[in-house]
């Protein structure tokens, strides 16, 4: 009988304002990019579903605003989620050690089993760059996290990152996890609920 593994998660996007946090997120669920993005005021709720071959995992993926006035809210989302993307800009070094902080604040307040990437958004801004490539990596290695390079513009590595999340939190033990549900019938009984007694 085959047996088909199913995830719930939550996923939490994390880091300053403009360095778009929004613009990955709608790139991965819709496939679209906007130029001018509206900032994104408390929080922005999304679900997606990937079918990997490890499992099928629906994402409720959380976008928090990255304006200062309300990070005191970021904890009501990060807490009990199974992974955290932290974003920074590679054209402002402000908007990395920002994210620097915001890793040192997930390390110490959320589920420690929480699966952490560092994200360097606005690759196809190479000309502009003030973060270097290895410095994000390096910080990302430092601190056990994985580490891509995006650009929600270009969709350069925007799917790759949520597949590899999906992939990460499916090798995951459900048993351990926060943030995770873990639904699984085989096919054969999934077909019975569906027919009559």
């Amino acid at each position: 009988m085959a047996r088909n593994k199913s995830l719930q998660a939550k996923l939490v996007l994390l880091g300053d304002m403009g360095t778009g946090k929004t613009s990955l997120v709608l790139r991965f669920v819709k496939g679209q990019f906007s130029e001018y993005q509206e900032s994104t005021i408390g929080a922005a709720f999304f679900t997606q579903v990937l079918s990997l071959n490890e499992a099928t995992v629906k994402f409720d993926i959380w976008d928090t605003a990255g304006q200062e006035r309300y990070h005191s809210l970021a904890p009501m989302y990060y807490r009990g989620a199974a992974a955290a993307i932290i974003v920074y800009d590679i054209t402002s070094t402000d908007s990395f050690v920002r994210a620097k902080k915001w890793v040192r604040e997930v390390q110490r307040q959320a589920n420690p089993n929480l699966i952490m990437f560092l994200v360097a958004n606005k690759a196809d801004l190479e000309d502009q760059r003030k973060v270097g490539n290895e410095e994000g990596e390096e910080y990302a290695k430092e601190n056990s996290m994985s580490f891509f390079e995006t650009s929600a513009k270009t969709a350069q590595n925007v799917n790759e990152l949520f597949y590899e999340i999906g992939k990460r939190l499916a090798r995951a033990n459900p048993s351990r996890q926060t943030g995770i549900k873990l639904h699984g019938r085989t096919r054969e009984t999934r077909r019975r609920l569906f027919c009559c007694a």
